[in-house]
């Protein structure tokens, strides 16, 4: 379970980098938006953070049941472990907010919603947590794939993935500027 985990793990983050870079020239109006093959594409990685949550809610459960078993917490301890739970949960919860505000609802047209500062502020704050639960994953996910084997270009994936959230980042701010000074 836990290596289905770890490879559907790097599957999101590709995907989901390609997301952020399609999305920030969105946003910063390099090319418009609709092109199915990127919708499809989010519809792939929106399932396959789906699953990623299951798994993580069935291996917690599991944590907890063992944790119950033995009579004691470690919950100091395993401090890194609610770290990865709390920002899974958080990315999901923006996530979601994420979909709602970049939603198309204009039939063949693509429209976006206004986008304010709670919209900014949501946009960052999902791009903070990916960091967090990503950053605080890395150790598990390398062992996933074992130690020396893929070492360096899960470090490598990590250092790409840093540079696409702060583009992200620079996109939601640019594209907030945009929709609320330069278009009203």
């Amino acid at each position: 379970m836990r290596k289905i985990n770890a490879v559907l793990s790097a599957l999101i983050i590709i995907l989901f980098g390609i997301h952020g870079i399609a999305g920030a020239f969105q946003l910063f109006g390099v090319f418009g938006g609709g092109n199915s093959v990127l919708e499809i594409m989010s519809y792939i990685l929106l399932s396959a953070i789906c699953v990623h949550a299951l798994i993580g809610v069935k291996l917690t459960f599991d944590t907890l049941s063992s944790m119950r078993k033995s009579g004691v917490s470690y919950f100091k301890e395993n401090a890194w472990f609610w770290i990865r739970r709390i920002s899974g949960f958080s990315v999901l919860l923006f996530a979601a907010w994420h979909v709602i505000i970049f939603t198309s609802s204009g039939g063949a047209d693509f429209r976006l919603h206004d986008f304010g500062a709670l919209q900014l502020a949501a946009s960052i704050l999902l791009a903070v947590s990916v960091v967090i639960h990503v950053v605080s994953n890395i150790k598990p996910l390398i062992i996933s794939f074992g130690s020396g084997f893929l070492y360096k270009f899960i470090v490598d994936m990590f250092v790409v993935l840093s540079v696409v959230l702060l583009f992200c980042a620079a996109a939601f701010i640019f594209y907030y500027f945009r929709w609320n000074i330069f278009w009203r």
